[in-house]
This record gives C-alpha cells, structure tokens and sequence, in this order.
C-alpha cells in the first residue's frame, strides 16, 4: 500500500509529458531569442564576421559530437565519397553561408527583423520542395490552397520588409539612458537597411535548402547528429580558408574581452547545440509542426528585449512584413496538418507511398539548423 501510494504520489507530482514539450520549446525559442539580441550586441563590438564564427562552430562541434557518437552508432552507415562531398555542401550552405548572411542582416537592420524574417523558413521551404517534386499542391483541396495562400503571404512579407521601411513607430523614446551599445545601433541604420533585409532573405534561402537537402540524405544516412557534426566540421575548414584569404586584420584572431568568450561559447553552446538537441526531441515526440508553431514566439521575446534593453526603433514596414510573414507561416502549417489528416483517412495509400509522405512532411515544416 506504501509503494502504491508513493507510485501514486510521483505521478501526480510528475510534469504531463505536453507540459515538458511545450517548455522544451519554450526554453528552445528563448535560446534563439538570446542569440539575436547577444550577436547585435557582439555585431557592435566590431567582432570579425569570419573569424567569430570558426570560434563559435568549433563550440558547437565539440558540444555534438559526444550525443552523435554515443546516441548514434548503431544509425551510423559506413562513410563513403559521396556522403562526404553531401556533409561538404550540407556545411556550405546551410552554415557557412547561411551564418554570413545571417550576420550581415542582422548587422545592417535589427534583431527583431532577423528574427521574424526567420518565420518564413517553412513557407519557403514548401514552395522549394514543390518546385522540386518533393512536396504535392492539391489546388482542389482546402489543405492546398492554404499552403498556396501562406506561401504568397510569406513572399509578400518579405518584399514589404525589402522594399518599404515606413515611419518609426516607437523606440526612439527609450534612449534617453544611452550606453556604447546604444551608439552603435544608431550607426548602423540607414541605406544599409534594404541590403540587410535582402541578406536575411538570402540567410532563409540557405536554411531552406538545408532543409530539402537533408531529405534524400536522412534516408541514406539516418543520423541526424551525425550529419550536424559533419556539417560543422567541414564548415569550420570552409570558414579557416576564407578568412585566412579575406581576413587581413590579425588582431582579430584574438578574444579580447571576456564578452567576446562569452559569447563564443553562448552561441556555440546554446544557440547551436542545445536548440538542435531540443527540436530533435520535441520532433521525436510530438512532430514537426509542433516545433514550427513556436517560431513566432522568439520575434516576440526579441522585439520585447530589442526595445527595452537596446531601444531599438521599430518601423511600420517591418511590423507590417512580419505580420504577413507569420500568418503565411500558420497557413501552412495548417495545411501541412489537414493535408496529413486526409491522407491518414485514406485506406489505400500504400507503404512506399506513406513512407515518402512522412519523409517529406517531416521536412517541409522542420525548422531545424543548428547555427544561425
């Protein structure tokens, strides 16, 4: 009776199994939210754009490659060529140019917009696999016109960001106590914007293709970690030639300040590291989409902590961008889920069939990079 009472009591004090996933994502997002705000911040300590990120994704691959090792080894098929040169491109673009895109966009605007351009990764990523034959758009159905609609208004958000700043809305006013930080945002502003907003278009271009291109690779080589660890190693070798071509200034091989660590080993722990970790076991257990829905949430806490603690200004044109790009980003992923409601109805979708679909599903909405 002691035992039944203590299972008992355990259970009832036990956190319900949707409770852990909905704080997974909480704390995933607020990990990103972080990296935003912490790598505008570095951005303005005039961090090197080629040299940070070897420092950052040598963080991340040291914090991998333990859980792809252990987790991993009986997912691990044997290496070949072929795979090395997919794990090279894999690095290519979904780190090392998605990160210089990244960086480059949230140098020139802010990160508020960073992080709601960010919303539009899945629309994106639909309209990509469509054109490639990987994803089916039934027009005929309320599942397809959805993820249609949600893809033109992702589109649409994104050249409203582009082409329209509009007036400040408000954060101009919060500056009145003006740090070294707060300077250097103003300095940033201006003709640069449009070129910003064009490279974070270009840093969600990179994690889409990242995302297709791991679907025929997953099938082949059914490691995600693995290939993470890939990815990284060969993006740090990608990043040491570049800057050791175009990186002229050796004192920026140097940390200089205990902020700089910090931030190294923030963005490479945390943002890189642990949000992987985290998507991968909320994917596990309760799917893509679920992961998907919490994107928002970052651009909230970010534009929340932008204009508190940075007094950054927010201006209509990216207000109005990112509210188009949020309502595509619901739209389809509520038509990715009525889509797989249709299809488990049908009883005769043959195995193979079933198997792709889940193969692409899991693709189309599964914002999962490691390093932006």
């Amino acid at each position: 009776m002691a035992e039944a009472s203590s299972d008992s009591a355990q259970r009832r004090c036990a956190m319900p199994e949707r409770a852990k996933l909905h704080l997974a994502m909480i704390i995933c997002q607020s990990g990103f939210a972080g990296n935003h705000i912490i790598m505008k911040i570095a951005l303005n300590m005039g961090i090197s754009l080629l040299v940070f990120p070897i420092y950052r994704n040598i963080v991340a691959l040291v914090a991998l490659v333990p859980f792809a090792y252990f987790l991993e080894k009986k997912d691990r098929p044997p290496i070949s060529i072929s795979l090395l040169l997919q794990f090279f491109f894999l690095g290519l673009i979904g780190l090392t140019c998605n990160q210089e895109f990244y960086y480059l966009g949230l140098d020139y605007t802010s990160a508020t917009f960073a992080s709601a351009s960010e919303n539009s990764v899945p629309a994106i990523t639909f309209l990509m696999a469509a054109i490639f034959g990987m994803e089916q758009v039934h027009l005929n159905r309320k599942d397809g016109i959805a993820k249609v609609l949600g893809t033109v208004s992702t589109v649409a958000g994104s050249l409203v960001i582009i082409l329209y700043k509009g007036p400040t809305l408000f954060g101009s006013n919060l500056q009145s106590h003006q740090s070294y930080f707060l300077l250097s945002l103003r300095n940033v502003k201006g003709a640069s914007w449009t070129l910003g907003c064009i490279c974070l278009i270009g840093h969600c271009l990179c994690w889409s293709s990242w995302i297709i291109l791991q679907t025929p690779l997953l099938k082949k080589y059914p490691a995600r970690l693995s290939i993470a660890s890939y990815a990284y190693f060969f993006s740090i070798l990608q990043y040491l030639v570049i800057a050791a071509v175009f990186e002229r200034n050796s004192q920026a091989w140097i940390v200089n300040s205990t902020d700089e660590l910090l931030t190294i080993f923030y963005t490479g722990l945390v943002a890189s590291a642990m949000t992987y970790v985290i998507q991968i076991y909320v994917i596990d257990k309760a799917g893509p989409l679920f992961v998907s829905v919490y994107l928002p949430l970052q651009t909230l806490l970010v534009a929340i902590i932008e204009a508190i603690a940075l007094g950054e200004e927010f201006y209509l044109g990216g207000i109005i961008g990112a509210i188009f790009i949020v309502t595509g980003l619901y739209l389809v992923v509520w038509g990715k889920g009525e889509e797989r409601k249709l299809d488990e109805e049908k009883p005769s979708v043959s195995e193979n069939d079933s198997n792709g679909e889940s193969s692409s599903n899991g693709s189309i909405v599964q914002p999962l990079l490691a390093g932006h």
